[in-house]
């Protein structure tokens, strides 16, 4: 065992999808040698080919307890927490998934290594936070550092299995239960991929590549996914949350959900997780746990004495039974190796057994060989019984009869996805006998042959798998699509496509919509696009053609869409200011980048022309040529408010313009009016509408409405966005709104009917505004006037308030200086 030092001891803790992992093996390679014990074996593969093609295999040594690769000039290794080396010194350590402590039956591996083995120079924990409490206990001197999640996690509710979307694994806490789900996701949605702990890394691997491929959008798996496996998972699907753990039927912790929902997102890529089949409902709370990431804190993890006493079988025994020194360490009694060893000692086994301390340590040794097949404990105890026998007896290692009739059954590749996955499971025994230091005769040969065998073995399980699981029909088409085999595609009335005389979809526009209905057409989308997207380049690139030559055609729309013959080809993003919006396309991924590019183009010009045709006399004044500062001011000012200005936010600029820049205001087309400064020609329909989409556009307010062109008056209109509407060309009063050019001409026929600061009000002055003469008197009264007579003829006075006004009453005012302004 590596001596404790006083090296630095970091616990890099937080939720899956932080970087972890990934730290570590940066950190390690930074030093001169380094080991990092990860929980299962299929995780130190993994890094260790990773790490094998970033500095060759030289220096890296993967050890695990059925695989051993040890060059000579090994620096870096990488083990199952079990077989991480105890007799070398290295300046770096790593423990993943540290939190595994609490587990009750590898979980004292686990607390060993936390508090035995370190690093020279640097030691990591890596793992979940909720254990955070009782390293700080355990190991005081740890400092802590906490990982954000990279993406975010959230729920998604309940999903009919036949409703969940693509790139979605779906648990299962059986055999029986993950085959079931397979079938039926089959003969659903086309084919699935199948990951459980039983499988052998190669038969992993092989499916999460169909997976990775997109030859299918499915996976069914265990927990096993739970711990490091990282695939393109969008989102994650309980059909169960309980579990058979080795004794008895469970409720999942939170902290399990959790660890399994996090596979759900990788990198910066967000994720969800839900329920499906017949699961029972996650709670509020448990929920709020899961999208958080905040579970309870480990309060015991499990413990067993490392120092043991082999001087004879009791003393193992009593060695064993220490109990810890910390109340938070906990034994479990029950351990497999622990009951085998009390069994085998005893005299019901029989067995040929000296109680020295040499076959004490060996038959110890022997009963840490994993119960790979789990079948029964009487042939796993027959097992280690057979092989202390030859290790014990005058040859001292198992004899190469032996170990072929072991073999002669396993090597055989017919048979059901149960009968090959239950070789594996044996093999993967004698692999790990094999691999054990001086215990078979020939070791190099029996490595390679098992190796071979579950190799084989795994090639065959992942074809039936395959087989079982995966729609042949659109296996074939993925084949044909990656061979390059030329599939019919055919393009029917312009819109649809068929593929070998199946619908699969239709171009809308300029992009390729899959059609989602038919079960047998549904899985596997990638193949599915390559194929249709290879027919239909053609279409499309005669589509942007006729577009380029025909962009009278298009139509910008209140959606901020550009349209062509009704179909969506780009849509507006906001740009640097509301008149100068970005384009982006509406188009299929595979279009050609020229094809992209000369589109682009021209829809950009078609957008400047339109802003020119549309809204040219508010462009012509964002930099108008005069001379006037006060008058260039005047000017910008109405172009900031999109050609609609009230006066009283330009009085004190307007006094200091001359008659002579007036006029060549109003050539420029700006009228200045006695309550607003505005362009007529701006606030008419066609650049009304160009101009509130743009505004829309630009301010993400996509469902925000204007008046009907031709009302003049409006009370209680649903938009209550005054300064929206005065893009429009209408003010706001109180409940009612109305055009500013009606306005300008109600209060002119006010003037041309007053006298000592009355008028009478008639049917020219209510057909002008369109409304009712109640509506008119409730209006006029925010403008200050008064009614003083009810008759049929109603008259009316202007009465100024001395008091302040509000902002909307202030604008009438004006009034009491009509008969003096010289416009």
């Amino acid at each position: 065992m590596t001596q404790i030092t006083n090296s630095q001891i970091l616990a890099i803790l937080g939720p899956t999808n932080t970087g972890k992992t990934f730290l570590a093996i940066e950190r390690m390679l930074e030093h001169g040698n380094g080991v990092i014990g990860f929980p299962l074996r299929l995780l130190a593969r993994e890094v260790y080919d990773k790490i094998v093609n970033r500095i060759g295999p030289e220096r890296v040594a993967l050890v695990t307890g059925e695989e051993k690769i040890i060059p000579p000039k090994s620096d870096y290794y990488l083990c199952t927490v079990e077989s991480m080396p105890l007799d070398i010194n290295f300046e770096f350590v790593a423990i993943d998934e540290i939190q595994m402590c609490a587990d009750p039956e590898r979980g004292h591996i686990f607390t060993d290594r936390l508090l035995n083995f370190r690093g020279d120079k640097l030691t990591m924990f890596l793992g979940s936070d909720t254990i955070k409490k009782l390293i700080t206990t355990l190991v005081p001197e740890t400092e802590f550092i906490y990982r954000e999640r990279l993406s975010k996690l959230t729920y998604s509710g309940y999903k009919k299995i036949s409703r969940i979307k693509p790139r979605s694994a779906i648990i299962a806490f059986s055999v029986d239960d993950v085959y079931a789900l397979a079938e039926f996701v089959r003969r659903q949605k086309g084919g699935a991929a199948v990951v459980m702990g039983s499988l052998s890394p190669k038969t992993r691997n092989s499916q999460v590549d169909i997976y990775q491929s997109g030859d299918v959008d499915f996976l069914i798996a265990t927990d096993a996914i739970g711990m490091g496996i990282n695939m393109d998972i969008e989102n994650v699907y309980f059909s169960g949350l309980k579990k058979y753990d080795g004794k008895q039927i469970r409720n999942l912790r939170d902290s399990e959900i959790g660890q399994i929902s996090g596979r759900a997102g990788r990198y910066m890529n967000d994720g969800s997780f839900g329920t499906t089949g017949e699961c029972e409902k996650l709670t509020d709370e448990q929920i709020e746990k899961l999208e958080n990431h905040k579970f309870d804190d480990v309060l015991n993890i499990f413990w067993r004495n490392s120092e043991l006493d082999f001087s004879s079988s009791s003393a193992l025994i009593n060695s064993l039974n220490l109990k810890p020194k910390y109340e938070n360490l906990v034994r479990n009694k029950d351990l497999i190796d622990e009951s085998t060893f009390r069994y085998l000692v005893s005299e019901k086994s029989n067995l040929n057994f000296s109680n020295s301390n040499h076959q004490v340590k060996l038959l110890w040794e022997c009963c840490q060989i994993p119960d790979f097949t789990k079948s029964s404990y009487n042939e796993h105890t027959d097992i280690i019984y057979k092989v202390f026998s030859f290790l014990s007896s005058d040859k001292g290692k198992i004899t190469n009869d032996w170990m072929k009739q072991q073999l002669n059954n396993l090597n055989n590749f017919e048979g059901n996805i149960d009968s090959l996955a239950n070789r594996i499971s044996y093999v993967r025994t004698w692999s790990y006998v094999s691999n054990k230091s001086n215990w078979v005769e020939n070791a190099d040969y029996w490595i390679a042959k098992t190796k071979d065998i579950e190799d084989k073995l795994s090639e065959k399980l992942h074809e039936e798998l395959t087989k079982s699981f995966v729609d042949k029909r659109i296996s074939v088409l993925s084949k044909g699509l990656k061979q390059d085999i030329e599939l019919d595609t055919k393009i029917v009335e312009q819109d649809k496509i068929f593929i070998n005389d199946h619908y699969i979809g239709k171009i809308n526009g300029l992009k390729i919509e899959l059609d989602y209905s038919k079960s047998n057409l549904d899985t596997d989308i990638k193949s599915l696009k390559k194929a249709a997207r290879s027919g239909a380049q053609e279409e499309l690139k005669n589509r942007i053609n006729t577009i380029s030559k025909n962009l009278n055609k298009l139509e910008l729309k209140e959606d901020c869409k550009i349209y062509w013959e009704n179909k969506k080809v780009a849509e507006l993003k906001p740009g640097k200011n509301y008149l100068n919006p970005s384009i982006k396309l509406i188009t299929d991924d595979t279009l050609q980048d020229h094809d992209y590019a000369q589109l682009k183009t021209n829809l950009e010009k078609w957008l400047e022309d339109e802003k020119n045709i549309h809204l040219n006399d508010l462009l012509s004044i964002e930099k108008a040529s005069l001379k006037n500062s006060f008058a260039r001011g005047l000017s910008y000012q109405l172009f900031e408010n999109n050609g609609v200005l009230e006066r009283k936010e330009a009085n004190e600029i307007i006094k200091n313009v001359s008659k002579q820049e007036r006029f060549e205001l109003r050539k420029k087309g700006i009228k200045i009016g006695k309550y607003h400064i505005y362009q007529p020609r701006m606030i008419r329909p066609n650049a009304v509408k160009f101009k509130t989409i743009l505004w829309k556009c630009f301010n993400y307010k996509r469902d925000i409405n204007y008046p009907n062109f031709g009302l003049n008056f409006l009370k209680n209109f649903k938009n209550k966005d005054d300064k929206f509407l005065r893009i429009c060309g209408f003010e706001t009063f109180g409940k009612f709104i109305i055009r500013v050019d009606i306005l300008e001409r109600l209060f002119l026929e006010i003037l041309s009917r007053s006298k000592n600061f009355k008028f009478k009000l008639d049917a020219k002055i209510i057909n002008l505004l369109g409304c009712t003469k109640d509506d008119f008197i409730q209006f006029i009264k925010i403008l200050g006037y008064q009614l003083i007579n009810s008759d049929n003829e109603a008259e009316f006075k202007y009465l100024p308030k001395k008091t302040k006004q509000t902002k909307k009453k202030q604008v009438s005012n004006a009034f009491s200086v009509l008969e003096k302004l010289k416009i």
